[in-house]
C-alpha cells in the first residue's frame, strides 16, 4: 500500500524518474525486505486510496517523510510533482515545510524557497542542539575558547570511548572544533556530530542523507523529522546549504547512495532506544561500544564502504 501511493505520487510528468524509481526499489528491498516488490508494476494508489489504506497518524507522518524524499529526487522539480504531493498531504490531513518550500520553489524561484528553509531551519536549532549547550543558541555566534578547550579535553579520555572518537574524527577529518570559527550552528554541531559518531555513519554527501534517515526511523520526532529533511534540502533538493556547506543537487542518483539511505533506515529502525539528543556530553567518558549496545546501534553490512565510520 505505501509503495503503490509512493509510485502513485511520483507518477507525472511522463512518469517515475530513473532516480525515484531506483530510491523506491532500494526502500523495498532494504527497508522493508520485499525485494519482490517492484515499483514499475505495483498498483499506483491515489490519494484518497492511501488515506483509506493507511488510517493512523504515525503510519501516515511516515508515507509523507518517504513521500517528500521521493519528491525531490525530480530534477528540476514541477509544479505537477509538487501539487501532486499535496494532494497526498491534503487527503492525509498533513502538513510540513516541505510544502511550503516546494510550493515557493515552483511558484517563487530556489531563493524564496532558501528563504523559507532558512527560517525552519533556525526555528529547529534549539531542538537539535547538544543538551547542555542549548543555552548558547540565545547568544550571538562568536568563537568560544571554553567549548573548544571542553571538546579538546574529550581527546584525553581513554582510546575507545565516546568523547575521544567523537574528537578523533574531528582530527581524521581536518575539521576545526566546534566554536573555533564561532557559528550559530556550534550546538547543534555537537550534537549532529555525535550521532554520526554513535551510528557510525560517515559525513559525506550520502551519508548526511543516510543519517538523516537512519534518525528519523530511530524515532519519528519533529526534531529528527527535520534533521531527516535538511541533508535532503541540501544535498539533493539543492537549493539551499547550510552555513559554509554548499548545495549539491542529485545526490541520491550517486552509486550506492539510493541503497544507503535504504539500509540505514532499516538500521534505524531495529535501534532500541534514541540517542539524538540525550546528553552526549555527561556520557562522553563510556566506551562507544557499550553506548552502541545500550540503544541497539548493530553493525552495518559493510562498514568499510566508505560512508561508514564505525570504529
Amino acid at each position: 500500500m505505501v509503495l503503490g501511493g509512493l509510485v502513485g505520487a511520483c507518477d507525472v510528468d511522463g512518469g517515475p524518474t530513473p532516480v525515484q524509481h531506483a530510491v523506491l526499489a532500494a526502500l523495498a528491498r532494504h527497508l522493508w525486505a520485499r525485494p519482490d516488490l517492484d515499483p514499475a508494476r505495483c498498483e499506483r494508489l491515489g490519494p484518497a486510496e492511501v488515506a483509506a489504506a493507511l488510517p493512523d497518524r504515525a503510519t501516515r507522518h511516515r508515507f509523507h517523510e518517504l513521500l517528500f524524499t521521493v519528491e525531490m529526487c525530480r530534477h528540476p522539480m514541477t509544479a505537477t510533482q509538487v501539487d501532486r504531493v499535496e494532494a497526498y498531504a491534503d487527503a492525509l490531513e498533513l502538513d510540513g515545510p516541505d510544502l511550503v518550500m516546494f510550493r515557493d520553489l515552483v511558484a517563487e524561484g530556489a531563493a524564496r524557497a532558501a528563504e523559507d528553509f532558512a527560517r525552519f531551519f533556525a526555528e529547529m536549532i534549539p531542538a537539535r542542539s547538544e543538551p547542555s549547550l542549548r543555552p548558547m543558541t540565545t547568544r550571538p555566534p562568536a568563537p568560544d575558547p571554553a567549548l573548544v578547550a571542553r571538546l579538546q579535553a574529550l581527546h584525553d579520555l581513554p582510546e575507545g570511548t565516546l568523547g575521544w572518537t567523537l574528537v578523533e574524527l574531528y582530527r581524521r577529518a581536518g575539521l576545526a572544533l566546534p566554536g573555533t570559527e564561532g557559528s550559530a550552528l556550534d550546538p547543534l554541531y555537537v550534537a549532529h556530530d555525535f550521532i554520526h559518531v554513535i551510528s557510525g555513519i560517515a559525513p559525506t554527501g550520502a551519508g548526511e542523507i543516510a543519517l538523516g534517515g537512519f534518525q528519523v526511523a530511530m524515532a519519528d520526532t519533529p526534531a529528527n523529522a527535520f534533521a531527516f529533511l535538511s541533508p535532503l534540502i541540501v544535498h539533493e533538493a539543492g537549493f539551499a546549504g547550510v552555513d559554509t556547506i554548499d548545495a549539491t543537487a542529485g545526490t541520491l542518483d550517486r552509486p550506492g547512495a539510493a541503497e544507503l539511505l535504504a539500509t540505514e533506515m532499516a538500521r534505524g529502525e531495529r535501534t532500541t532506544g534514541d540517542f539524538a539528543f540525550v546528553d552526549h556530553l555527561a556520557i562522553a567518558d563510556a566506551p562507544l561500544d557499550e553506548v552502541r549496545a545500550r540503544f541497539g546501534v548493530v553493525r552495518p553490512a559493510d562498514p568499510d564502504d566508505g560512508h561508514h565510520i564505525f570504529w
